[in-house]
């Protein structure tokens, strides 16, 4: 299949993703397994274009984590198949239902919305599901899983994704599986299943690592769009209004600028000092979540730039809730300390993850025993990102390297944008300041 298929759209696709989108077309359930960053996205969506083409699909429902809603999923759909429309069913109920009943090509919804208007989605008939990230439906036990369950007939296609099944446990492909092909599953649960079993169990299925791309570049960069909860939405807007007060008549320096920027980026990364050096930690739950899916979809080591010290403690004690071995590097560790926390990364399983403030690691360190960069928030200069990514992509590096922003305020996303175009941003800092106001 796919032959005759005019690939449409502004990214045209490497091999191994007409190699994925071919097989997916060809099955009615399956899995997806290709690594994270290996461009399953478009494979997905162009897989999904040709079967509406022939007539076998009318309408597809994507359920993926919040932060790839719009970043990953819509942004992919407008630049492959920019004929097909989109919708995202975020908001209240009433919204989502009436994103839903507008008959667009795709709706997007994140897991939890599922269940919110599942009546709705179940109404609308949708020929084709795809759930990206899906070892969020690994156990059979959750409300969440069931609710998918429910809404599958057996002409339903599904196409479940993620480059890291049964990644916890052998047990987890149970839950997979019991929804893509429940006649590949035992009717129990095994306390210990075998390789083949899960082998067995986890088909039909395509995997490509991102070292078998070669046409992939080495490093690639993507997006979390991370929601404000409305306690960070709350301060973030009460500081932009002093800000604005503050500059009314006045001239602002590029000091003074880079320090209510800071603070707003304090605001959005989860914590902030007062004036009288107290730490106020918010409510970043989503943010936390983000980085947990970057995680489990990771099979490397991974490397989280931390620019607050406040933040760091919060992110580390997020990590170890979760059993996951990490170690931070900032300005209070020595040097010693902080070559035996380097030696345990390069050679050894543990730490996982190191959480590192930019400064104290983003010059003549290797960390390539990682392979994924993530940026809790941006830095406030180029040379700083430039060299916290060279910590990973520098000579003995073995793998395919990812770079993951995560972003919730318009101040993020700016200079983000900032960063990846190596615009100075110490030059642009009362620009960027007037712009976050609305000066």
């Amino acid at each position: 299949m796919l032959k005759d298929y005019k690939w449409p759209g502004v990214y045209k696709p490497f091999s191994h993703q007409k190699t994925t989108s071919e097989f997916l077309s060809i099955n009615h359930r399956g899995f997806c397994f290709n690594e994270a960053g290996t461009g399953k996205t478009s494979s997905a969506i162009w897989a999904a274009d040709y079967l509406m083409l022939q007539g076998l699909v009318k309408r597809v429902l994507v359920i993926c984590p919040l932060s790839i809603m719009y970043s990953a999923w819509q942004a992919d759909i407008f630049n492959t198949t920019m004929h097909r429309t989109v919708g995202i069913a975020h908001g209240s109920a009433d919204k989502r239902e009436r994103i839903i009943n507008e008959k667009y090509d795709f709706i997007i919804i994140n897991y939890d919305g599922v269940g919110i208007v599942r009546e709705t989605i179940a109404k609308n008939n949708f020929d084709l599901i795809i759930v990206d990230e899906a070892n969020a439906y690994k156990s059979p036990s959750t409300a969440r899983w069931k609710t998918l369950a429910k809404l599958l007939k057996p002409e339903t296609k599904l196409w479940m994704m993620t480059g890291t099944p049964a990644a916890q446990s052998p047990v987890d492909a149970f839950g997979l599986a019991k929804l893509v092909t429940p006649e590949n599953v035992p009717k129990w649960t095994p306390k210990k299943i075998a390789k083949d079993l899960v082998y067995k169990a986890l088909q039909p299925a395509i995997r490509f690592a991102k070292n078998d791309c070669l046409d992939l570049p080495e490093v690639m960069y993507q997006t979390r769009e991370v929601p404000l909860t409305p306690q960070v939405q709350k301060y973030y807007k009460s500081l932009k209004e002093q800000m604005l007060i503050k500059a009314a008549g006045e001239t602002i320096s590029s000091v003074n600028a880079a320090a209510a920027l800071n603070k707003l980026l304090q605001i959005s990364g989860g914590a902030v000092y007062t004036d009288t050096r107290e730490v106020v930690e918010f409510d970043i739950r989503p943010r936390l979540s983000a980085l947990d899916e970057v995680l489990e979809e990771t099979e490397q080591k991974v490397i989280i730039f931390v620019p607050f010290l406040h933040t760091i403690k919060v992110v580390a004690k997020h990590l170890i809730s979760k059993n996951i071995s990490c170690e931070v590097i900032n300005g209070s560790v020595t040097a010693t300390e902080r070559a035996r926390i380097i030696n345990a990364f390069q050679t050894f399983d543990d730490p996982h993850v190191l959480v590192i403030q930019p400064q104290s690691a983003s010059h003549g360190v290797t960390l390539t025993a990682a392979n994924v960069v993530v940026f809790w928030s941006p830095v406030m200069s180029v040379e700083t990102y430039l060299q916290c990514i060279a910590r990973i992509d520098r000579y003995g590096q073995k793998h395919k390297m990812t770079v993951v922003h995560l972003q919730g305020s318009e101040v993020e996303r700016k200079m983000y944008a900032m960063l990846q175009g190596k615009v100075d941003l110490h030059s642009k800092l009362v620009d960027l300041y007037n712009e976050e106001i609305g000066l």
